[in-house]
């Protein structure tokens, strides 16, 4: 009994120890020095807590012996599968669509077109007095505002300019004659090339109504048009960002990030529907500020992750650190979608640090609530715009103190494996990354000393 009892320490000393000692230096290559020297800490007290049992096994062995068997029971609890009163899976079959001309960068953009904005505010009287308060802040690039860089600006300026000049693109000329495919390989072959250009996940799925805006809103061109909605195939694809950039939230770090990321998944969109349409089928590509379609809603409903409190689509691996775009088509490729419960939705539930960190205040602590005729979490988004153009950034707080926010290394797959496994693992974990990395974090008052540096 006691030769049995002092080897099962040894194994659960060095277990815990390495365990300990990977996290310490999976936290300091990772520069969070907090959980790297927490790690430590813990590390030194379970090698004396373990050592005083291997060297006092006779004294204390009934207490040893109950020590290793609540150990043994938690850890096998931990693997089992078990969410009490989980919700139903998201009702979106009577969703209604979404107005472009409600979005904040319309209705931000509406102020230099006298005729659309009386329009529009005829249409929605109720967001005149907050607009117009938004309208007076300084635009994205103006001295003005809070992380306003001269020499780095410009930059992000570019890359919008590019984006806004590669619309045509998104569309084009389809080739005169059908090129007969094999629509599994056609697919396998569309993923294979986006991960080439660097997407991190695609995925296809059926589209409906609810997919699609209702309208259009973010040009002056084509303003108040109804989008098309007569394509039949969605291609979801995600782009990570880099996690050390954005956790310089809420600086100008972000917005480059951002704006870099969003020039990706155009690129990689546009060369997927110029790719399919030379094979004879109309294809059109979705990307920032050219859009027919609600890239959250595909996303969430191809099974790459679910939609989290801060309004915004969460991915499986990357969390809220990533950016979309889709490409439309009415090609039928098979439905890839992953019905898999992830259980983020459950971990937001308690979680609720975006919230506590958000500093517009745009996100709420209170349960999903119903608009659009589905459940879902939104934002407010006035607040949160307000924000961003008081600062001159994209902010990214939230998503730069998600816990899901983490580079895809081993031990945070591990990390995400046991969250999803039980509620009680996400209320440890979440304990944990409070006390690894901070509840809350500090807003920087500058930009840091070079804003593309990750």
């Amino acid at each position: 009994m006691a030769d049995t009892l002092t080897l099962i320490n040894w194994i659960i000393l060095f277990g815990t120890s390495f365990f300990l000692l990977a996290l310490s230096w999976s936290s300091f290559r990772e520069k969070e020095i907090r959980a790297a020297v927490i790690s430590l800490i813990f590390l030194i007290l379970n090698t004396f807590f373990w050592s005083f049992f291997l060297t006092n096994s006779e004294v204390f062995q009934t207490f040893n012996v109950v020590i290793v068997s609540l150990t043994t029971i938690l850890g096998l609890a931990s693997f089992i599968k078990y969410f009490p009163g989980k919700p139903g899976k998201r009702d979106t079959s009577k969703a209604q669509q979404y107005d472009e001309r409600d979005n904040m960068f319309a209705r931000n953009n509406i102020k230099h077109y006298p005729e659309l904005l009386e329009t529009y505010y005829a249409m929605r009287p109720e967001n005149r007095s907050i607009d117009q308060q938004i309208h007076n802040k300084p635009e994205f690039g103006e001295k003005d505002q809070v992380y306003h860089d001269p020499y780095t600006a410009p930059c992000y300026e570019a890359a919008f300019e590019y984006l806004e000049k590669s619309i045509p693109l998104s569309k084009g000329n389809v080739a005169e004659h059908k090129t007969p495919i094999d629509p599994v390989r056609f697919g396998k072959t569309i993923i294979d090339m986006s991960k080439f250009y660097g997407a991190c996940d695609v995925s296809f799925l059926r589209l409906k109504p609810h997919h699609f805006y209702s309208h259009k809103g973010r040009h002056a061109k084509n303003w108040g048009d109804k989008t098309d909605s007569s394509h039949k195939t969605a291609i979801a694809i995600v782009v990570p960002m880099r996690v050390e950039m954005i956790k310089k939230g809420p600086t100008s770090s972000v917005l480059q990030e951002s704006a870099q990321k969003y020039v990706e998944a155009a690129k990689i969109s546009n060369i997927i529907a110029g790719y399919i349409r030379n094979f004879g089928y109309p294809a059109r590509a979705h990307n920032d500020a050219n859009y027919d379609t609600l890239c959250v809603p595909i996303a969430v409903e191809s099974g790459f992750g679910e939609l989290g409190r801060m309004g915004i689509f969460m991915h499986r691996v990357h969390g809220p650190c990533v950016r979309l775009a889709i490409v439309t088509t009415n090609l039928e490729l098979p439905d890839s979608s992953l019905q898999k419960s992830l259980h983020m939705e459950e971990f937001c539930k308690i979680c609720k640090k975006c919230a506590d960190n958000c500093p517009s205040g745009s996100i709420t602590h209170d349960d999903e609530t119903y608009s659009r005729n589905f459940r879902h979490w939104s934002i407010q988004q006035e607040k949160c715009f307000s924000y961003w153009k008081t600062i001159g950034s994209d902010c990214g707080l939230c998503i730069s103190v998600c816990p899901y926010t983490k580079p895809d290394t081993l031990f945070h797959k591990f990390v995400r494996f046991y969250i999803s496994r039980n509620f009680l693992n996400q209320k440890i974990a979440l304990f944990m990354d409070d006390l690894l990395y901070g509840r809350y974090k500090k807003i920087a008052k500058t930009n840091p000393e070079n804003i593309f540096s990750a």
